[in-house]
């Protein structure tokens, strides 16, 4: 058994903590034997975005919360293998993508920055670890980002008709699975998923998300600020590309807003910018898809999955839950899947996606216990 099963680590956009997925691959379906979610500890999400957002962070604090994000998913393999009833040598690897705190894939000296150092998790649970994904696509030539999408090609993929996977992270993206196998896997970054949406909330609510989406849809959205919002110049970007926090901010809307606005029309702004600029990629960009998977904290955004579906049709919007899948599990598993892949020897990016120059195994190696 032990050969079948990998952990997943994910920890996304939106700074809400760790989720650990205990994934079977024996048969050819993964079958998730467990989960859990660790949240940050409210010191450690303030420090983290912070930390995103200053224009020069200091390098003793970052050392620092390398070594704490560690130490905290290391906890959460501990937990989550008590939770499955299993031992750490059952487990075949940890594939651990670590917080992004600097995406920054563009200029003469491309790079990101993933904290959660492996050495960490690698020693505290004696399992082999697999981290650090990104930065060998960016070596190549590539954004670094999204990785997913090869896992989404292996487990969504339609014989029959083309789909669009749309994962609703702080970061929202989609993938364009074609049904036919000889035609490339696409996909980016298409802007705001959560992150602004939450950070406004956090600002004039005092809570970490708008619940189902219920402030913003008690606003109006404004037809002016949304399209100075539309004008940023990442929208008009063809792919390949990828983006984060250190565009997507509170700082780059407050740059936009001209004071009329209430506090509740700009929240229902933001979501209708997340829903335009998803919907605009998906037009422009698989137009011949029937259908689109949601997955990612934003699909328990009730108000943001409604107007979603409006802007979407005629294709269909579902839930990666109706193919058995939770949306919350999705990322976490699929790093899980990019694991077994690098110890496999075999490569998982995808360069139609990322603009890497070739294919490359992904993440370095750190060797449980002996």
């Amino acid at each position: 058994m032990a050969a079948s099963l990998y952990i997943g680590l994910m920890s996304g956009t939106s700074l809400d903590g760790v989720d650990a997925l205990l994934v079977d691959f024996a048969a050819e379906q993964p079958r998730i034997r467990a989960a859990c979610h660790t949240p940050y500890p409210p010191e450690l999400r303030a420090e983290l975005l912070e930390l995103s957002h200053a224009s020069h962070p200091e390098l003793h604090r970052l050392a620092q919360l390398d070594v704490m994000l560690g130490e905290l998913y290391a906890a959460g393999v501990r937990r989550l293998l008590d939770e499955a009833g299993a031992a750490a040598a059952d487990i075949r690897a940890i594939g651990s993508h670590g917080q992004t705190v600097r995406h920054h894939p563009h200029g003469p000296h491309p790079y990101t920055l993933q904290l959660g150092d492996p050495n960490i998790i690698a020693e505290r649970t004696g399992i082999t670890t697999v981290a650090d994904f990104r930065r060998r696509d960016i070596a190549a030539g590539g954004q670094g980002a999204p990785l997913v999408p090869a896992f989404h090609a292996a487990l969504f993929r339609h014989p029959d008709h083309a789909r669009v996977i749309l994962n609703l992270g702080g970061i929202a993206n989609i993938t364009v699975l074609p049904h036919q196998a000889q035609v490339p896997v696409t996909g980016f970054d298409t802007g705001p998923g959560n992150a602004l949406l939450d950070g406004w909330s956090a600002r004039h609510c005092g809570t970490p998300y708008d619940a189902a989406g219920r402030w913003a849809g008690g606003g109006t959205s404004s037809p002016r600020l949304l399209q100075r919002l539309l004008d940023e110049p990442y929208f008009a970007l063809p792919p390949p590309k990828s983006t984060g926090r250190e565009l997507f901010n509170l700082a780059w809307l407050d740059a936009r807003l001209d004071g009329t606005e209430t506090p509740q029309d700009v929240q229902a702004t933001l979501l209708e910018l997340t829903a335009a600029s998803v919907a605009r990629a998906v037009a422009e960009y698989a137009a011949g898809a029937r259908e689109v998977l949601a997955c990612g904290g934003g699909v328990y955004n009730s108000a943001l999955m409604a107007r979603l579906a409006v802007l979407l049709g005629p294709r269909a919007l579902l839930s990666t839950a109706e193919l058995g899948v939770d949306p919350q599990a999705v990322e976490a598993m699929a790093f899980a899947w990019l694991a077994r892949e690098t110890l496999a020897g075999r490569p998982g990016n995808l360069p139609a996606v990322t603009g890497a120059a070739h294919p490359v195994m992904l993440g370095g190696i750190y060797r449980g216990r002996l």
